[in-house]
């Protein structure tokens, strides 16, 4: 059996001998809308719990477009034209856009511009979120949980702010979209740290799919509302990167409106574990590095047996990556149980601890190979995940260790598909 696996720009193929039991898990197919732009705008024009954004948006309002970073791939292509064609009655020098980044590394000049395109890059005035300087936020209020809340200053000073992004599962935040563009993409480290803290992530609730009781996403909603004037723009996506829906309007019921539609195409239930899970991270760009590449590790982690195996196909481009702590971290201990006794005493002063996390519960359950033709076999060693260069052959030699009775699933599209055991 052939298996096509969405890696990189081109993707990758494997072959899995036809004796051992293989399953396929991939996204249930949603045609794309026939005419993506018009969609937006519909949308834009009915929204859900809202005026119409151009009544919204007045002449002499200033307007925050908060856009997501290069490791997504919302269609910005479709989207932001759309979106600019509803505020042209706003002069130009008063709409900024926002690019979500979060704790990730700035988008270069030539990314933002593969993001939103060149004359709209050249057109409008762009601010990256910097998530440890320090000057460049504003306190806002404090959650209930205690978490500070610090905002962009710049985001803060619009009179609109249009939240635009794709809905997808989401492996702590329960689901993606939705206020995430606000925290954590334009949050303090400070703010994200606390809201991505262990504690929070050690809650049983912190998972694919779960919003209701998830600490995380609650407490993510309660910093969101804090800040005014807030409008929602979120899409759904089918394999080939098409639009399937739009949700536009209130943050909250245009949300949960898309979580809920994101959830009949997205999860998909299975019988029992895998002693075998093959997986990606659905393809460029969300694989452009390790650290985005435990996503697909932790869709893996759901159906894979305790002691089981997972291996993972990411191109990995964008190396570790750089700019971030996420390699220190990994690198100041020698085994799993060392890292999370060193990120629980440390974490204050580090800031991709929940990332680090959510790869040491998949590693204490599942021995995790990553193939990448863009990283040395020294570097994956490095961050305590097992290199192969060989898939089909260690796959073979796993199945056979398991006997005849192996089970193999694969998640060709990764992320994009969640599987869950029925209970």
């Amino acid at each position: 059996m052939k298996v096509r696996l969405a890696y990189g720009r081109h993707g990758t193929e494997w072959n899995i001998p036809d004796k051992w039991h293989t399953d396929i898990i991939e996204p249930g197919w949603t045609p794309g809308k026939p005419d993506q732009t018009q969609a937006v705008i519909d949308a834009l024009k009915a929204p859900e719990g809202s005026p119409p954004l151009r009544e919204l948006a007045r002449t002499d309002s200033t307007v925050g477009i908060i856009f997501s970073d290069i490791t997504r791939a919302t269609p910005y292509n479709v989207i932001m034209p759309a979106l600019l064609s509803e505020l042209d009655h706003i002069p130009e020098k008063n709409i900024t856009l926002f690019c979500a980044t979060g704790t990730h590394r700035a988008c270069t000049d030539e990314e933002l511009a593969g993001i939103l395109g060149r004359k709209i890059a050249g057109r409008y005035r762009i601010v990256q979120n910097i998530a440890d300087d320090g000057s460049g936020f504003d306190d806002i209020g404090r959650t209930a949980s205690g978490n500070s809340v610090l905002i962009n200053r710049d985001l803060l000073a619009c009179d609109l702010k249009i939240l635009t992004g794709f809905i997808e599962p989401h492996f702590f935040m329960g689901f993606s979209g939705g206020g995430k563009a606000v925290m954590p993409g334009m949050a303090s480290l400070d703010t994200i740290r606390f809201n991505h803290s262990i504690a929070m992530l050690e809650n049983e609730n912190a998972r694919w799919g779960i919003t209701e009781g998830n600490p995380v996403w609650e407490d993510m909603m309660e910093t969101v509302g804090m800040v005014s004037g807030t409008f929602l723009l979120n899409v759904t996506m089918n394999t080939d990167k098409e639009i399937t829906g739009v949700f536009a309007g209130d943050l909250a019921e245009a949300h949960e409106k898309g979580c809920r539609f994101a959830q009949e195409t997205c999860m998909a239930p299975v019988e029992e574990e895998y002693d075998i899970v093959i997986t990606s991270n659905s393809g460029y760009p969300l694989d452009l590095n390790v650290y985005q590449t435990v996503k697909g590790m932790s869709a893996a982690a759901r159906i894979v047996r305790q002691g089981g195996v997972i291996i993972t196909a990411s191109e990995c481009r964008d190396g570790i990556p750089p700019c971030s702590d996420y390699e220190k971290i990994l690198t100041s201990a020698s085994n799993i149980d060392e890292l999370y006794g060193y990120i629980k005493q440390h974490e204050k002063n580090l800031q991709d601890t929940w990332q680090v996390f959510s790869q040491i519960v998949i590693q204490r359950k599942a021995d995790v190979y990553l193939y990448s033709d863009r990283l040395d076999d020294t570097a994956i060693r490095r961050v305590l995940l097992r290199p192969v260069k060989d898939p089909e052959s260690l796959i073979g030699e796993l199945a056979r260790k398991n006997g005849p009775g192996a089970r193999i699933c694969v998640l060709p599209e990764g992320p994009q598909t969640i599987p869950y055991v029925l209970q």
